[in-house]
Order: structure tokens, then C-alpha cells, then sequence
């Protein structure tokens, strides 16, 4: 039986082939883009889900709070990490570990000769044995309980050991010594193998945390220093079975109030425990030091709307082209009900074409993976591909798909087709009953439904473009083309200061092609800043506030044209003495740009304010303005910013050129990476051009599927109307006036439509752009743009059938059957 289901089947598919092929080209990127994302998802929700106890396992952070803010560190003191241990009953192990930045790593031949050189390795931490009592690893070789007691010592996971020594044994690897940032030698105490599932444990390379005692590294942790808080300081945490994580809090807030005396201020710093288990999606703290962003649920959530509304679209667009049929395969079920088949045959036959053509939609879908990885590449973990497919989950999931992929489109389609009279059928009365039905109703709202999805994405998209524009256009208050700016190795660690970047400024100032010239801190714009607090006594009361500290020279204010509105710049300083601050501050302060020159900034020590530039913006337009103040401390710059001539371009290669040129002569083991200032500008904005470029493709693939749907729903129409357009022919309608009356109708569902998604679209987007501090307008030509552009491919598409329907020659239609 199943075998005539599946002949029949194919034999229909062959009759058939411009809805057999519409189908699954429809349904096949519904199920692309579902699988794709899929993947996605199961990668983000199963990352460290086979970490054992992982429920009672914790990390500490930190809040420091401010008088006008709330900052939050994923990292602790120092100290706290020993206290915890020592101190605070209820836990059952404890890890305390640093984060490294990219460092170099010498590693030795096996067999004699100069060693190789890694200028800058990365996922390296210097961390105590209790990381591995924590996060259990399978060991090839050493001993958990000893590999990092000593310090000098490093654990290497099996893929960076095969990095450095190939294929020698694990056991023969032990022993052998690796040279850290050309000064910490280390020896292999073991090796272990990589995790194997999803993780955030990502480290390579295990330093003992003993390490750090012995070295200058020590005090660049502040290692016993309460006040001091690094994100790169990270601890976590077991408790032990029973022991609430609010109890452990408390005691903590106990801890730090015997190490920590405010004298008499108001403790304004919090550690507390978050759950590792959310750690991937914490919003706040991000993972370990903000080295390596975490997921984000909306992200994902957003992604499994994408899917299921292409999902939805092709499920729809098949019940809408199937109905179509009926009228095509009326006397065919008409003559099998009369030959005896019973309405349960039918269904399963109906059933069995559809998952068939599922089947075939599931085999496309799953050659286009590659295609729709592509597309959702801002999005595709790094260990998310196509061989990623053959996992166990994925062959559960792509059956479990393809039956309810059938269900959806093929359910309905066979209810409807089965329940055809015999008599009705063969006395050829099928199409006035179902030109009137209920059924054509139903059509008719999937249709406006598949039209609401694809013109809410078009508005989305649209304004998501708008925004985009918006943000990169709009007046920053700085200089931003033309404009490279590079960093110089500093090495805060070590007390001598390297002076080979002043050398590098006076060469500099030798090349033509670059017109100006500043050697300060970050751009006015960038990722990184520094915050702190600060207060002023602005004659009425003391004001402290947050604000954010940066670093200039003489010439950095009229290179990037930042404007003075009361005072003057800075004078060139290896020391701090005065500040230059933006009107932001002043308004904080409740004093007016003239009035702050006669105050001083208390931090450190009393500090002159001397100048006041105008506000501009030094994030993206999320952000509001903060308040800023500029000194020109020498000794903490270590980027250079260089102005090349914007009226001529063909300049810049030279200038560049010439900068490597004398930046090798000095840095000859660095790498020169230059950038330019409006391309980091733009990458403020990575979020949201992700955002676009989804928006793009699911807004085509939707208006795509739904115009297909367009097509199945006309062609049921002039199938319906065959006649009334033979006899609307034959009494002299026009061609535009029978092409005009069959579209009108199906217009008319676009329209209802728009008027459905317009508002749902603007309530969406005005809540979009609420996270803006500074955003465009949701203005009318936005809407109307959009319910354009979908009118005039409907049109087309219905052009295409109803064209050749009211062109046909009339005869045809009216013979006798």
C-alpha cells in the first residue's frame, strides 16, 4: 500500500512539475534557514551543560557603584579570592585565575637549533590547581594535584602542545620549557586533552598562579591591594550541596568590611555570586574579562522568529498551491471514492505526497546549508559548520522536522481534497461550490498572513538601514576622514619607560604627506575608556561624578577639530597638571563653560580645569554624552594619530608607507596595524549592520515565498473563472479590463495587509530605536515606501498569471467538456 502511495505520488509530481518544484523551493528554504538556525541554538544552549555540579558552581563580580552610575566588573580584588577560601564556610572548592593578554611565546626545537617565535598567543591564564578540581579534564599526562603547585610551571591542552611540539607524546612533552613575553621561562608539568563539547572554557595554555608571586607581575595584579579590581582577576566557585548562594553573599559582604576601611566614606563596592550556568548569556558581566563577548537571547530569540516565520511561510505557501490543485484533481478523487477508497486512503495518500515532497525539500534544504551559513555568518559560532550536520541531535531533529513540516502543509490540503463529493465531482458542479466556499476565505487570510510577515519585515528592515545611516552620517562633533591612527608597544609593568616612541614622533614629523601629527591616548571615539570618579566644589556643594579620562598632546584637539568654548588646550606635560573638560561636565558640575575655569578637579590632587571643548560623541549613538576630561600625561600616550590630506587620497599609501617604514626601524619585532578613524566608527555599529544584513534576507525570502503563495492563490482564481473569462471575452472585454478584474481582488489583500503590519511595524521599530539615545525619525515615506514596493511586486507577479489567462483564446475555455 505504501509503495502505491509513494508511485502515485511521483506519478502526480511529474504531471505537475511548475507546483511540484514552486513547493519545494518553498518549503526547502523554510527548512534551510529553521536547520541553519537550529544549529545555531542548540550550539548556544548547550554550551558547559555536561559540566558536572554545574548548578552549584558560581563566579564572583563585582559593582562599584557611583554617584550618577553603576559600574559593573566581572572581576574581584586579588586578596577576596584567598578570603573566600579561607573564611567563608560552605564552599566546597574555590579557583582564582588571571586572564593574559596576547603574549609571545618562545618554544625551543626538539632537536637543537633557534626556537620559534608566536608574537602574539592567545587564551593563556595563570591559574591554581583548584581550576582543574572545578573544570575536570581528561589528563594525558602529569598529575592534576601536583602539575601546578610549583610556580614556573604551565599545563598545556593536547592541541596547543601538538602547536608546539607536533607529534610528540604527551609524557615526552613534560619537562620540556616554553619562554613567556621574553622573560618568564616555564616548564611543562602535563597535558591535557581539549574539551570536546561547547564550552567558555576556551584556555589553552594553564600557567601556575605562583607564578605571579615570583615575578614583577605581582604588582601589576595588585596583588594585595582591596582597592584594585581587575577583570582580569576571576574566581569561581563550588558550594556545597544545601548552601544557598544569598547566604554566601552576606558572608562575603562580612569579608570585605574587616579588610576594607572607607575611612568614614560610604562603601560604594559589592561582590556577589552570579550562576555559571548563565554565564553565557549574562548581559552584564559578559565572559571573564570582556575579552570575548557572550550570546545574547534576544539574539537567539530573534533568529527563531526568522525561522519560524520562513517555516510558517512555506507551510502556507503549500496549502495555498495544493487547494489550487483541487479543481485539478477533483475528478480523480471523485473516481477513486467511487471505486471504493475510503476518506482514511485518501488522507494517508495526500499524507504520503506531501512528506515525499517534504523528503525532497529536506534533501535541498540540505544542500543549502552552506549557502544559508553564509548568510548567517554573523551569527555561526566558530565550531558550527557543515559537518556539524552529522551530529546525533541533528538526525533527530531533521526527522522530527520533516514530520511536522508534512503535518502543517500537507494536513489541511488533505482534509479539504477528501471531503469532495462524488456526485458534485463528476457532475462538474466542484467549482461553483467551492468558488463560494469557506474555504476561499481561509486562502484569502493565509495569504493576508503571509503578507503581514514579509511587510513587517521590509518596514524593519527599512528603518534598521535608516538608523544605520543615521548614526554614521550624523555630526559627531570631531574631524573623523582622513584620519590613521596606530598604537606603539607599551609595557606598564616595567618602571623604564621606552622612549623610542618620541624618537618614532620626530621621524614622523619628517614625512610631507602627513599634515598633522599627535602622539595622546585612544581617539575621540573609540572601544576601550577609562572612567573615574571625581568631585569639584562648584561653590554651592561638592559634585562627584563619573567621568571618563583620556589623553592628549598640544596637537590633538585641531587635529581631529575639536572645538574650544571657553579657555585653551592643554600645554604638553609628562605629569598631570591641568584638564581640559567638555560641556557635559560643566552641565554635571551646574556651572556654565566660563565659570569651570576658576575650579579645580579633586582626584589625586587638586587639579585646574583649563579649558572646555565642545560635547561630542565617543560611542555610538546608544549612548548619551558623559562627561570627559583631557590631560596630557606623555608618559600614559601610546598612539599615534596622523592627519593625511583629504582633498588627496593618492597620498595616503605613500604616507603610510613611509610610517611602516620608520615604525619597523624602531619596532622591528612588532606588528604596524594602522586604522582608520571612520571605519572604527562604523564598527560601532557591527550590531546593528548584523541586524540589516538578517533583515535583508529574511525580508527576500519572505516577500519571495509569499509572492509564490500569490502565484498559488491567482492560479486557483482563473482556474475557478475560466469560463466568466471565455464569456467576458467574447462580449469584447479588453485584455487590461479582464486582467484589472481578476487582480483587484488579490491587490486588495495585499492592502489589507499593510494596513494590519503598519501599525504592528511602527510599535515594533518605535521600541527598536528606544535603545538610541540618538535616533532618526519613523517617517512617513517609510510606510509608504514599503506598501509601495510590496503593491508593485504583487503586481508583477500577478501580471504574470493573469496576463496569460485573459490573452488565452476564448474557445478554449468554453468547449464542452
Amino acid at each position: 500500500m505504501i509503495k502505491n502511495y509513494i508511485l502515485i505520488a511521483l506519478r502526480n509530481f511529474r504531471k505537475n512539475k511548475l507546483f511540484t518544484a514552486v513547493n519545494v523551493l518553498g518549503l526547502a528554504i523554510g527548512i534551510g534557514a529553521s536547520l541553519v538556525i537550529y544549529l545555531i541554538v542548540q550550539r548556544e544552549f548547550s554550551v558547559d551543560d555536561s559540566l558536572p555540579d554545574r548548578e552549584r558552581i558560581y563566579r564572583v563580580v563585582s559593582s562599584i557603584e557611583y554617584p550618577d552610575a553603576v559600574h559593573r566588573n566581572s572581576g574581584i580584588p586579588v586578596p577576596l579570592a584567598a578570603a573566600i577560601r579561607e573564611e567563608i564556610p560552605g564552599v566546597e572548592t574555590t579557583t582564582h585565575f588571571f586572564t593574559s593578554f596576547e603574549t609571545s611565546v618562545s618554544v625551543p626545537p626538539l632537536n637543537g637549533g633557534q626556537p620559534f617565535t608566536i608574537k602574539k598567543q592567545s587564551d593563556i591564564i595563570y591559574c591554581d590547581g583548584g581550576y582543574f578540581s572545578l573544570f575536570p579534564y581528561l589528563w594525558l599526562a602529569g598529575s592534576p594535584q601536583e602539575a601546578l603547585s610549583e610556580p614556573f610551571h604551565v599545563v598545556l591542552t593536547e592541541s596547543r602542545a601538538r602547536a608546539y611540539f607536533g607529534d610528540t607524546p604527551a609524557e615526552q612533552i613534560v619537562g620540556r620549557q616554553l619562554t613567556y613575553s621574553d622573560s618568564i621561562v616555564v616548564t611543562v608539568s602535563g597535558v591535557v586533552k581539549d574539551l570536546e563539547h561547547p564550552t567558555d572554557l576556551t584556555f589553552k595554555e594553564f600557567i601556575s598562579r605562583a607564578t605571579v608571586e615570583k615575578t614583577g607581575l605581582r604588582d601589576w595584579w595588585s596583588w594585595e591591594q582591596w582597592g584594585s579590581i581587575n577583570s582580569a582577576s576571576q574566581c569561581f566557585l563550588k558550594l556545597e550541596k544545601g548552601v544557598s548562594s544569598q547566604a554566601v553573599d552576606e558572608q562575603i559582604l562580612e569579608v570585605r568590611k574587616k579588610h576594607v576601611d572607607p575611612k568614614g566614606g560610604k562603601e560604594n563596592v559589592r561582590h556577589f555570586l552570579r550562576p555559571f550556568v548563565g554565564m553565557h548569556f549574562d548581559p552584564d558581566y559578559g565572559i571573564f574579562d570582556y575579552s570575548r563577548a557572550g550570546a545574547s537571547k534576544t539574539t537567539i530569540y530573534s533568529l527563531l522568529a526568522v525561522a519560524a516565520f520562513l517555516l510558517i511561510l512555506g507551510c502556507i505557501n503549500f496549502v495555498n498551491l495544493s487547494t489550487a490543485q483541487a479543481t485539478q484533481r477533483a475528478k480523480e478523487i471523485g473516481i477513486r471514492k467511487t471505486m471504493g477508497s475510503s476518506p482514511q486512503q485518501l488522507v494517508w495518500q495526500f499524507l504520503t505526497e506531501t512528506f515525499v515532497l517534504t523528503l525532497t525539500a529536506m534533501s535541498l534544504a540540505v544542500a543549502l546549508v552552506p549557502l544559508f551559513l553564509d548568510i548567517l555568518r554573523d551569527y555561526v559560532p566558530p565550531d558550527v559548520s557543515f559537518s556539524t550536520l552529522w551530529s546525533h541531535h541533528v538526525g533527530i531533529f531533521l526527522p522530527a522536522l520533516t514530520i511536522l513540516v508534512s503535518l502543517l502543509a500537507g494536513g489541511y490540503p488533505a482534509f479539504v481534497l477528501t471531503r469532495f463529493q462524488p456526485v458534485s465531482v463528476l457532475r462538474n458542479q466542484i467549482l461553483t461550490q467551492r468558488a463560494t466556499s469557506h474555504r476561499g476565505t481561509l486562502r484569502r487570510v493565509l495569504t493576508v498572513a503571509q503578507f503581514v510577515i514579509a511587510q513587517f519585515l521590509l518596514i524593519a528592515t527599512i528603518v534598521v538601514s535608516k538608523q544605520i545611516l543615521f548614526s554614521i552620517n550624523k555630526e559627531l562633533g570631531f574631524r573623523k576622514d582622513a584620519i590613521v591612527f596606530f598604537h606603539v608597544p607599551s609595557d606598564y609593568r616595567s618602571p623604564r619607560q621606552d622612549t623610542r616612541r618620541f624618537t618614532l614622533l620626530q621621524n614622523l614629523r619628517q614625512i610631507p604627506e602627513i599634515m598633522q601629527i599627535s602622539l595622546a591616548g585612544s581617539p575621540p571615539a573609540y572601544r576601550g575608556k577609562s572612567s573615574t570618579t571625581m568631585r569639584i566644589n562648584n561653590g554651592k556643594e561638592i559634585v562627584e561624578t563619573q567621568v571618563q579620562v583620556r589623553y592628549a598632546d598640544t596637537s590633538y584637539f585641531a587635529l581631529y577639530g575639536l572645538k574650544l568654548v571657553a579657555g585653551r588646550g592643554l600645554t604638553q606635560s609628562d605629569t598631570l597638571r591641568e584638564f581640559v573638560v567638555n560641556e557635559m561636565y560643566t552641565k554635571a558640575l551646574g556651572l556654565t563653560p566660563e565659570e569651570a575655569l576658576s575650579h579645580f578637579v579633586e582626584w589625586r590632587q587638586k587639579i585646574p580645569i583649563v579649558g572646555v571643548v565642545a560635547d561630542f560623541h565617543t560611542r555610538s549613538t546608544h549612548e548619551p554624552i558623559k562627561p570627559h576630561a583631557f590631560s596630557s600625561e606623555s608618559r600614559r600616550s601610546f598612539t599615534f594619530h596622523l592627519g593625511l590630506d583629504p582633498a588627496n587620497p593618492s597620498t595616503w599609501k605613500e604616507a603610510l608607507g613611509k610610517t611602516e617604514a620608520a615604525f619597523k626601524a624602531l619596532y622591528p619585532n612588532d606588528d604596524f596595524k594602522p586604522e582608520f578613524f571612520d571605519a572604527t566608527i562604523g564598527d560601532f555599529y557591527k550590531t546593528e549592520q548584523r541586524i540589516a544584513r538578517l533583515l535583508n534576507w529574511a525580508a527576500g525570502f519572505a516577500i519571495f515565498i509569499s509572492c509564490l503563495g500569490l502565484l498559488g492563490l491567482v492560479i486557483y482564481t482563473t482556474n475557478v473563472r475560466v469560463k466568466e473569462i471565455g464569456v467576458r471575452k467574447v462580449l469584447g472585454a479588453t485584455v487590461l479590463q479582464i486582467v484589472s478584474l481578476l487582480s483587484k481582488d488579490l491587490l486588495a489583500l495585499v492592502l489589507v495587509a499593510f494596513v494590519i503590519a503598519a501599525p504592528v511595524g511602527w510599535w515594533a521599530m518605535q521600541r527598536w530605536l528606544e535603545d538610541f539615545a540618538y535616533r532618526t525619525s519613523l517617517s512617513w515615506w517609510v510606510f509608504v515606501l514599503s506598501g509601495a514596493g510590496m503593491l508593485l511586486v504583487a503586481l508583477m507577479t500577478l501580471g504574470i498569471r493573469t496576463f496569460r489567462s485573459a490573452s488565452e483564446n476564448p474557445v478554449k475555455s468554453l468547449r464542452a467538456e
